[in-house]
């Protein structure tokens, strides 16, 4: 629904959700705890009836995440078409304001536009946009511009909730239901439905509006017979009218199956499916991920959903057989991002870039066992899954999604419920106790899951590893083990500025580094550090595109034009983002001592699907790591920390018909890892064109 245009927060599980309304970035686990103070509605009047008729009128909505209370929203639409909105959201004890004023112009479209306020990380806000004459001029942190009057809506960075129905207006009335948007993109309804639901008592008659154009997903937003927001709901959060948080089931079930006909639409487009004869690959370069090296003039026969035959050019290819020329192109196993939260479009982003599994590491169970399922019966588009299932603890900075523990019963029950849900992997949270972390790994190993996670407070990241981590999520974690202290709580947002600030200190070369990776090494702990997180984060300053988008950034939807360019932690001077970038810096040091000493290392992103991971691998690259090992990362070495090198993780015969083909030579250039031509997943081949303009990413 709303609110925040810093993009992820690094260890925190976040992850960009454009689409779902004007939203720049929805956290995709945020704490169940009390809201904020409600924003009453105004109290009855007794002021004549000229003076009532001139009051603004008062919208209040509740904001919830999973039936949880997460704050309030007020817009109050005034005389003169000016509009004013506030809402105040908590995230893991982290607090968020926004208010905005707009004024409409010709057309409903904006003529002002102001925003005000704080982000979760205690940043202000602050966007304004003014009219002069027939010009429209914008500015906020991450730049400014300008356009002739009456050439498109402006879009909003910061949105307190309130411009999405005034945007879905203008559409409705504009012909063919499409219009420009500024300052850049155009926005359009594909779908227009009634239906009448029953509020406290009564019917009510609304109209849902899927909006395209502006994010990933379709926004999908609910409005009353006066045009105004009614709900924007979600499985992650959203906004309904005061007085109506009963309805969010049946809204959200209608949403949700609106989405899922699009996406079985999509799935029965996209989904090219070979003919039983099977499908030859010929003449490719092949990438031989357990040897680290290329194989000339390569085929590759796939029947069904595993590699039948690999060969060189004299391999048979079976009668009928669909056949690809690789005219020299690069083949490789298809990757595995091993740290994602799953939800709508992801799946074709994923398979667009190239990744065939992901490792979900944080999710509704029932929702993503659901998810991965319709991924395997072809019904919804996206890669295999591995599913790991996130347990916490009850606080305010609780992860708001997953199980939450208070006592060694219910940690083991929560366990068993994830085995016995076919899960294969526990995730501890920041949250739970450290009483409770031996209890869960040893549950967890006793039904054979592997355990890893953040470290919760209270513990050190050694301590984490002798209560029975397998793996450690996130390089912060690594550090905060030399710069927390025991009265630091790293369940707040310290967790990243601490070691923003101090990371260039620690000496990587000193004996409690030293002894820390040897304890790694000798309980074979991996680590998934998730560097694509703390790059634009710590080193990019206001009006900066973030460099995972950097490659990506004419291609675009609206609403992520504009996000992509927020900027990271905020500095205050030259001198602290100079510290920053230092410290991150180090991070990429410390990952490279990390693989000198051959503790595994998994790819794994916690960013945005699919377009990440390249970048991710790259940066592996970057801290030293030689291409074709980064690579054996991506593909057979995450295959063998999940126990899967048999079926995956390489081309070979009898293992899983999952492979890339790539326009280009990742062993000379990881870049080359954006230019997929072709890709295969369970045997079905996709056109990556194909599936990134199906969320809106135009063609190279």
């Amino acid at each position: 629904m709303v609110f925040c245009t810093r993009s992820s927060v690094a260890g925190g599980g976040c992850c960009l959700a454009l689409g779902a309304s004007l939203a720049i970035a929805v956290a995709c686990q945020p704490a169940a705890v009390a809201p904020p103070a409600a924003v009453a509605p105004p109290a009855p009047s007794s002021a004549p009836a000229s003076a009532a008729a001139s009051a603004p009128r008062v919208l209040a909505y509740s904001i919830t995440s999973r039936d949880q209370p997460l704050g309030e929203l007020a817009i109050r639409i005034g005389p003169g078409d000016v509009r004013t909105a506030e809402v105040t959201y908590r995230i893991r004890g982290a607090v968020e304001t926004i208010r905005t004023t707009t004024e409409l112009g010709a057309g409903g479209a904006p003529r002002g536009f102001r925003a005000t306020g704080v982000d979760h990380f205690g940043q202000p806000i602050d966007e304004r946009l003014v009219e002069s004459g027939e010009t429209l001029t914008w500015q906020t942190a991450s730049g400014r511009g300008s356009a002739p009057r009456g050439s498109g809506w402006y879009l909003p960075v910061f949105d307190a909730g309130d411009q999405i129905a005034a945007l879905a207006g203008a559409l409705l009335r504009a012909p063919g239901h499409r219009r420009a948007l500024l300052p850049s993109g155009e926005a359009w309804i594909e779908d227009i439905t009634e239906r009448t639901i029953t509020v406290a008592g009564a019917p009510r008659r609304l109209r849902r509006i899927a909006i395209f154009g502006l994010g990933f997903d379709p926004a999908l937003i609910w409005l009353d017979d006066d045009g105004e927001l009614f709900a924007d709901v979600s499985p992650w959060q959203g906004a309904i009218r005061r007085g109506a948080e009963a309805a969010i089931p049946a809204l959200l079930a209608d949403d949700q199956a609106w989405t899922s006909a699009r996406a079985a639409r999509l799935a029965a487009q996209l989904a090219h499916r070979p003919p039983a004869a099977g499908l030859a690959i010929v003449h490719a370069r092949l990438f031989d991920s357990e040897r680290r090296t290329v194989v000339p003039d390569a085929t590759v026969v796939i029947a069904g959903d595993r590699i039948l035959a690999v060969g060189g050019a004299a391999t048979p290819v079976p009668s009928g057989a669909r056949v690809i020329d690789a005219h020299g192109r690069t083949l490789i196993p298809g990757l595995a991002d091993m740290h994602v939260h799953l939800h709508d479009s992801e799946g074709l982003l994923h398979l667009a870039s190239g990744a065939t599994t992901v490792r979900d590491l944080g999710n509704e169970l029932d929702d993503l066992t659901a998810r991965a399922a319709r991924y395997d019966a072809g019904s919804e588009l996206g890669p295999r899954v591995l599913r790991a299932g996130l347990i916490d603890g009850p606080s305010r900075y609780s992860a708001g999604l997953g199980l939450v523990v208070s006592d060694a019963a219910q940690a083991e029950a929560a366990v068993a419920r994830y085995a016995d849900a076919g899960y294969v992997q526990i995730k501890i949270y920041n949250s739970t106790p450290p009483a409770l972390v031996p209890v869960i790994a040893r549950a967890a190993h006793a039904r054979g899951l592997r355990v890893s996670g953040h470290v919760p407070a209270g513990m050190n990241a050694a301590q984490a590893v002798e209560a029975g981590y397998d793996e450690l999520q996130h390089i912060n974690f690594v550090f905060l083990r030399f710069l927390a202290g025991p009265g630091d709580d790293t369940r707040t947002q310290l967790r990243v500025t601490r070691v923003a600030e101090r990371a260039a200190e620690l000496d990587l070369a000193g004996r409690d580094v030293r002894q820390f990776l040897d304890l790694l090494v000798g309980r074979g702990t991996a680590l998934d550090p998730t560097l694509t997180v703390f790059h634009n984060m710590f080193t990019a300053d206001a009006g900066e595109i973030d460099p995972v988008y950097a490659p990506y950034e004419h291609r675009l939807p609206a609403r992520l034009a504009r996000a992509v360019r927020g900027g990271g932690l905020a500095a205050t001077s030259s001198a602290q983002r100079a510290r920053y970038r230092a410290s991150y810096a180090a991070l990429l040091r410390m990952v490279k001592l990390v693989w000198d000493r051959k503790i595994p290392i998994v790819t794994g992103t916690d960013y945005h699907a699919g377009m990440s991971l390249p970048h991710e691998l790259e940066l592996l690259g970057e801290a030293g790591i030689p291409p074709a090992d980064v690579l054996a990362l991506a593909t057979i070495g995450n295959a063998r920390v999940m126990g899967l090198e048999r079926v995956a993780g390489s081309i070979a015969v009898g293992k899983r018909a999952d492979l890339v083909l790539l326009d280009g030579d990742p062993v000379r250039d990881l870049g080359a890892l954006r230019n997929p031509d072709v890709v295969v997943c369970r045997g079905v081949v996709y056109d990556p064109a194909e599936l990134f303009a199906a969320v809106g990413v135009r063609r190279r």
